[in-house]
C-alpha cells in the first residue's frame, strides 16, 4: 500500500506551465564557467559565487554577462536541454514557454538562427526524453536595447521563421522602457501573428517607475496577449478588476531577485489571486536565484497558507495562459485533471507542513 502524499510532495507532483523563465538566467553556473572556459570569456568569479549581486541592476548586469559565454549552437542546445531537465525533475512542468533574448548573444558572434535552432536542438531533445514540451518567446531587453532593434529582431524572425518560436516579450529594467516606446514593433509583430507579451508593474520598480498605466498601454496598445509580473497595479483597484473581468493570464515569478522582496513579493500574488485574476506561478531565473519551479511553488504556497484547492486552480490557468493550439490545450487540460484527482486521493489531509528545500527528488505516485 503506498503511503500518503506529504504535501510537500504533493507540490512537487502537481502538473504545471512554466511561463515566465528566461534561458539566460536558467544556466546551471557550472556549465556557464565550462562554456566561459572553451569560448575565452573571463567570469569575475567562480560557480560557487557567479550569481551574486547587490540589488536589482546588478542581476540585469551579471544576467548579461553570464549570457556571452554562450557562443556556438551546442551551447545553446545544452543550456535547453539542461533547463528543462531541471524544469522536469524540480516541480514536475510538463509544458513551457521560455524567453531568449537575441541581442544578448549576437555580440558574440552568434547569428539569430544559430541561436533559435540550438535552443530548439535542446529542447527537442528535453521532449524526448523527458516529456516536457515547449515553445520559445524571443524577447528585447530595454535596459540595453533601442526601439530600433526590437524592429530588427523581427526582421530576423521574418528571415528565418521557426515554428517553436511563437511570440514577442519585453524585460529589463522597465524604467528606461515604458511600454508605448515599443509601439511599433509590437504592433507589427501582431500583423506577423505573433504572440505578445511584456515585463510590466514590477515590484522592483518604483511605483513612478513601473505605474499601473502600463499595464493599460501593454494591453490596448501593445496588444499583449498575456502579462509578465503586474504586482504595482494593485495600487488601482478598478485596473485589477478590469483585468480579472477580461482574465488577462498575469505570470508571477515566486522567487525574488532582491531577498527583501521575497515576502512582500508572496503576499503580493495572494492579493492578486485573491482578485480572480488568472496567475500562472513561474521561476524567472531559477539557476540565478537558487530556486527551483517546486521551490518556489512551496515557498508561495507556505507563505499564503494554501491548499489543495489553489493548486488545482493554478496549475490549470497555466493551461489556458498558454499559447498552446486548441487542442493541445484541451488534451493537457485533461491530463493535468486526472492527474490532480490522483494525487488529491494520494495526498495525507492531516500534513500541512511544507519543506521549502530548494532541491528535492520527486516521489513515485502509486
Amino acid at each position: 500500500m503506498t503511503a500518503p502524499l506529504s504535501f510537500s510532495d504533493y507540490l512537487d507532483l502537481v502538473p504545471k506551465v512554466e511561463l515566465h523563465l528566461h534561458i539566460a538566467g536558467a544556466i546551471r553556473a557550472t556549465t556557464l564557467v565550462e562554456l566561459a572556459a572553451k569560448n575565452g570569456v573571463r567570469l569575475p568569479r567562480p560557480a560557487e559565487t557567479l550569481y551574486q549581486w547587490q540589488d536589482f541592476y546588478g542581476f540585469l548586469e551579471v544576467l548579461r554577462l553570464g549570457a556571452l559565454s554562450l557562443r556556438h549552437p551546442a551551447d545553446f542546445a545544452r543550456a535547453a536541454y539542461e533547463c528543462v531537465e531541471d524544469l522536469h525533475r524540480h516541480g514536475n512542468v510538463r509544458h513551457a514557454e521560455i524567453f531568449f533574448n537575441p541581442h544578448y548573444f549576437t555580440p558574440n558572434g552568434a547569428t539569430y538562427p544559430e541561436i533559435a535552432d540550438g535552443l530548439i536542438e535542446g529542447l527537442a531533445r528535453g521532449e524526448r526524453e523527458f516529456g516536457v514540451s515547449s515553445r520559445l518567446i524571443a524577447c528585447i531587453d530595454r535596459s540595453v536595447c533601442l526601439p530600433s532593434e526590437a524592429l530588427q529582431m523581427l526582421e530576423w524572425m521574418a528571415a528565418h521563421p521557426r515554428e517553436a518560436v511563437i511570440g514577442i516579450g519585453l524585460d529589463g529594467a522597465e524604467r528606461v522602457g515604458p511600454p508605448l516606446a515599443w509601439l511599433e514593433a509590437w504592433r507589427r509583430a501582431g500583423r506577423a501573428g505573433l504572440f505578445r507579451t511584456a515585463h510590466v508593474c514590477e515590484d522592483n520598480q518604483a511605483l513612478f517607475e513601473g505605474p499601473p498605466e502600463h499595464v493599460t498601454h501593454c494591453r490596448d496598445a501593445l496588444g499583449c496577449d498575456r502579462l509578465d509580473h503586474g504586482y504595482n497595479m494593485l495600487a488601482d483597484p478598478g485596473l485589477v478588476a478590469r483585468m480579472a473581468r477580461e482574465q488577462v493570464p498575469f505570470t508571477m515569478a515566486c522567487w525574488s531577485s532582491i531577498p527583501p522582496n521575497r515576502a512582500p513579493r508572496r503576499e503580493r500574488i495572494r492579493r492578486m489571486h485573491e482578485a480572480g485574476l488568472l496567475l500562472v506561478l513561474g521561476t524567472d531565473d531559477p539557476t540565478m536565484f537558487h530556486t527551483t519551479m517546486g521551490h518556489g511553488w512551496r515557498s508561495v504556497f507556505a507563505g499564503n497558507g494554501w491548499g489543495p484547492a489553489e493548486a488545482r486552480r493554478l496549475s490549470l490557468a497555466g493551461v489556458t495562459a498558454s499559447w498552446l493550439p486548441a487542442d493541445r490545450k484541451a488534451a493537457l487540460a485533461a491530463e493535468f485533471t486526472a492527474r490532480l484527482d490522483a494525487l488529491d486521493a494520494a495526498l495525507d489531509p492531516a500534513d500541512r507542513a511544507i519543506d521549502l528545500a530548494v532541491e528535492r527528488p520527486l516521489p513515485r505516485l502509486g
